[in-house]
């Protein structure tokens, strides 16, 4: 009786023990919590904030497993149920490492995308360019390490190691066949990083696709994501920029010209207009202080006059915005100064007599 109780006693105090170095790791991961989360107050470790948005449930979850793991001895239960609590941890061990891998992966290069996001000018072109292989290669890397995590779990089961030299020999067929059951999405992944590493297209990147004008809002191995300027969304295969032509309006640079068109009559004074549009053009801020022009670029069939208003901007966003301002500036100048330019459709009529 008195070996059982002191069994029993032994049992709990391992039981104990465990419950609290667990509750000591959590603390342990909270501190460093709270001491990252006193590094956000006036930026002073850029770091801080991805790491403290990513990384806390992970690392929780692996502060607390790995905590138990260590502490748990083979005498706190019986040999059977003890085997299968090992081969639990080991497998959550291997999980939780994982996750947090590549949740700090992603914290690290979360710092330096959000500085290329913010990148203006002329620099805005290679930012772009750099936070698309970045995203790429993150994500690459994030898939290699769940395939080797995955590996690891599986080569704990003994059944899966005694398969190993079998799974081996027959290789070179396996291969073959996954080649061919997957040869679209291999020539995807392919496509995707031909286009990240060529510059072809970037993140952000204004392009017309399929007749519809949007940015490319994100770039993935296998497919392409298109927000166009309706807020509607256009997916496509990545393969699709490879072997079909597309609209890249900021191939080389950010900087794009915007373009308004006016129809009016022909007695609207053309000097009086082009003085106008350099005059808003010069007070507005979207106006990169470059390309401006105001042209006679047509004479309809209906008796109207087409102008031109040309103007760059430092990308198209701001082109875009620009382009709405002059528009609706250029009209309230013609109705308001000269009204008797607003286009109008005459009508000759001869006198029967």
């Amino acid at each position: 009786m008195t070996t059982r109780g002191g069994a029993v006693l032994s049992a709990a105090w391992n039981w104990g023990t465990l419950a609290a170095a667990v509750i000591v790791a959590i603390v342990a991961v909270e501190l460093v919590r709270r001491v990252l989360r006193s590094r956000l107050v006036g930026d002073r470790w850029s770091l801080a904030g991805p790491v403290v948005r990513r990384c806390t449930w992970p690392g929780f979850a692996t502060a607390v497993v790995a905590t138990a793991n260590a502490v748990y001895t083979p005498d706190m239960i019986g040999p059977r149920a003890n085997v299968l609590l090992q081969h639990a941890f080991t497998l959550l061990l291997i999980t939780c490492v994982t996750w947090l891998v590549i949740q700090a992966a992603y914290a690290v290069t979360d710092v330096v995308l959000d500085r290329l996001l913010h990148v203006q000018g002329d620099r805005n072109r290679r930012a772009r360019r750099i936070r698309t292989q970045i995203t790429l290669v993150r994500r690459i890397s994030a898939a290699v390490i769940v395939i080797v995590a995955l590996g690891a779990m599986l080569f704990t089961f003994p059944e899966v190691r005694a398969l190993g030299a079998g799974l081996l020999a027959s290789a070179g067929i396996a291969g073959v066949v996954a080649g061919i059951a997957a040869q679209s999405t291999l020539g995807n992944m392919l496509a995707g990083l031909q286009l990240a590493f060529s510059d072809a297209i970037r993140l952000d990147d204004v392009v017309v696709v399929e007749n519809e004008w949007g940015r490319i809002e994100e770039l993935t191995l296998t497919y392409v994501s298109l927000r166009l300027w309706d807020e509607r969304r256009l997916i496509l295969p990545v393969s699709y920029f490879t072997s079909n032509p597309f609209e890249n309006w900021t191939r080389h640079e950010s900087r794009i010209l915007g373009s308004v068109y006016l129809r009016v009559d022909w007695s609207v004074p053309i000097e009086e207009m082009r003085t106008e549009l350099y005059r808003v053009l010069r007070d507005n801020p979207l106006w990169d202080q470059k390309d401006w022009t105001l042209q006679v670029t047509d004479v309809t069939p209906g008796g109207l006059v087409e102008l031109r208003a040309l103007m760059s901007a430092a990308d198209s966003a701001s082109a875009w915005d620009l382009r709405c301002d002059v528009r609706e500036h250029l009209v309230t100048f013609v109705r308001e100064k000269y009204p008797e330019s607003i286009p109008r459709l005459r009508v000759e009529t001869l006198d029967p007599s």
